[in-house]
Formats: structure tokens, C-alpha cells, sequence
């Protein structure tokens, strides 16, 4: 993978050290030698894995308390320019945190939201047809424990009850994707198979985002865990930005920065109270 010669330039919001800290770590562990900060900063988060920790069920994740009020703060600290880009749908992540709603991305990009108020936009996209999702329901059925996630646009097929179906499912789903040749792809994640359109990806919602204010010109940092976040972490590079992945690495040479979602809500935590102070 192309790593980018100016990645020892970036900015970090003032009066933030434990932001410093950590992106400083993390750059030292991908072998910059120095920081220079010189950009207000655009965040992109990945919800489950990242901010949440991750359930038996995508419906039984606990939202902590405190998130909510520190993500409405870390929001308006970056000055709006902060992103949730999830796998889930929109609808599921304004249920998620209600009563705030965030500037975000569903569905691995097929859905789009740029503005908090704003209406949600879902791009032209490849869905999945009848006859696949009632294939891959008899699938799922015949393999106890594993679940069928309609999400509207995409189908997310869950083994996280049933591990070792894992193998015969991804070659059977390989199948049908294939057969049905409406330009899907079949997308591997963390105990989780989904199904959507190949050409929209979570790098599609972060250039949808980075071409309008207030993330155009700033730099981009996306903070996932999952082989769909790579995506991401590709974009926010591509605009030399800084990838954080969560956790064990996947696929990619990337160093994990965070070792568990509750080490991002940490360095979130210390992220917004000062920019919060120096705004009002």
C-alpha cells in the first residue's frame, strides 16, 4: 500500500493535548518522525466496532450514557465537521443515539446525510433483489444461530451465534452474488457477510463529505474497525489525511491506534470539552 510522503503534516484542534498524543503515537508507530499542525480537523466515525462496543446482535448494542452528550459536544467542537459512516442505516443510527442527529452515512454509503437537519439523499444503487434476499433467508435458515439483517439497500447476513457456518456461508453467498450479476458485492466484515451495490463504498460517503463545507479543506481523519472501513481509511489518505484503525488489523499493513471502542470513547471524551470552552 502507498503510504504518503507528507504524512508528517497534520493538525490538531488547539488546546487538545490528548488529541495530540495519540495521533503523535499513532504516526510514530507508522514511522513519521514529526507532527506539524496546520489544518482544523474533519472526523469520520465508524459506529459498532468503533464507538460501540460490539454485540451478539446488531439490535442489543449498548449505547452508554455519556456518548450521546460527548459526540453533541465533539460536533460542535470541530465545528461541524464530524461524520458518522456506518454499515447501518441512517434511520438505525438517529434510533441509536436519539435524540441527536449527526451529519451521516448508512449503509456503507448508499445513504447519505451531509447536514444534521438535512434530508436523507440515497444514491442510485444496485439493491438487492427479491429472489436473493428469499435465497439468502433459506441460507440463513438452514444454519441455526445465523441471522438476516434487511437494511433496505443491503442485506447483512450475521454468524456471530453460529462461528462455524462462517466458511460454508461465505461460499454459498459467493454463489448467489455471483448468479444474480446486479452488480453486488459481497462484503466480508466481523462475523457478518453483507450484500451491496460494489460500487458505493464508505470512501464514496467521505468524498461526498470533504467536497462540502464544513469538511472541504480541513483533514480528514476516519477512526474504524472492520475490513469496511478500509475503504475509509484509503480515502481519508488519499487527502492526506491519518487512518485509525481499531483494534486487531485486518487486511492492511495499518497499526491499530485503539485498542477497543472504549479507548476511542476515551480520547473522544478529551477531544471536545477544551474546543467546546474555546468556542463559546
Amino acid at each position: 500500500m502507498q503510504r504518503h510522503p507528507e504524512w508528517a503534516i497534520y493538525a490538531v484542534p488547539p488546546g487538545c493535548p490528548a488529541f495530540a498524543t495519540i495521533v503523535a503515537h499513532h504516526l510514530a508507530k507508522e514511522g513519521a518522525s514529526s507532527v506539524i499542525w496546520d489544518r482544523p480537523l474533519a472526523l469520520f466515525l465508524d459506529v459498532d466496532g468503533t464507538l460501540l462496543d460490539i454485540s451478539r446482535r446488531p439490535e442489543d448494542v449498548i449505547v452508554p450514557d455519556d456518548l450521546r452528550p460527548m459526540l453533541d459536544q465533539a460536533w460542535h467542537a470541530l465545528g461541524g465537521a464530524m461524520a458518522l459512516v456506518s454499515g447501518r442505516a441512517i434511520r438505525d443510527l438517529d434510533r441509536l443515539f436519539a435524540p441527536l442527529r449527526l451529519p451521516a452515512a448508512g449503509q456503507h454509503g448508499t445513504e447519505i446525510r451531509l447536514e444534521p437537519g438535512g434530508p436523507v439523499r440515497t444514491l442510485p444503487a444496485s439493491g438487492v433483489g427479491q429472489a436473493l434476499r428469499e435465497a439468502a433467508a433459506l441460507l440463513a435458515a438452514a444454519h441455526p444461530g445465523v441471522e438476516i439483517e434487511d437494511k433496505g439497500m443491503t442485506l447483512a447476513v450475521h454468524y456471530r451465534a453460529a462461528p462455524e457456518a462462517g466458511p460454508a456461508l461465505g461460499g454459498a453467498l459467493s454463489q448467489l452474488v455471483m448468479r444474480a450479476g446486479d452488480g453486488l458485492a459481497l462484503c466480508r466484515g466481523k462475523m457478518v457477510f453483507e450484500l451491496r451495490d460494489a460500487r458505493i463504498t464508505k470512501a464514496s460517503a467521505v468524498e461526498a463529505f470533504l467536497q462540502r463545507p464544513p469538511f472541504a479543506g480541513r483533514l480528514p481523519v476516519f477512526v474504524g474497525d472492520d475490513v469496511t472501513d478500509e475503504d475509509g481509511f484509503e480515502a481519508v489518505e488519499r487527502h492526506g489525511g491519518i487512518a485509525m484503525p481499531v483494534g486487531e488489523a485486518r487486511t492492511s499493513e495499518r497499526r491499530s491506534t485503539f485498542a477497543t471502542p472504549a479507548d476511542v470513547r476515551e480520547w473522544l471524551a478529551t477531544l471536545a470539552p477544551p474546543m467546546v470552552s474555546e468556542a463559546s
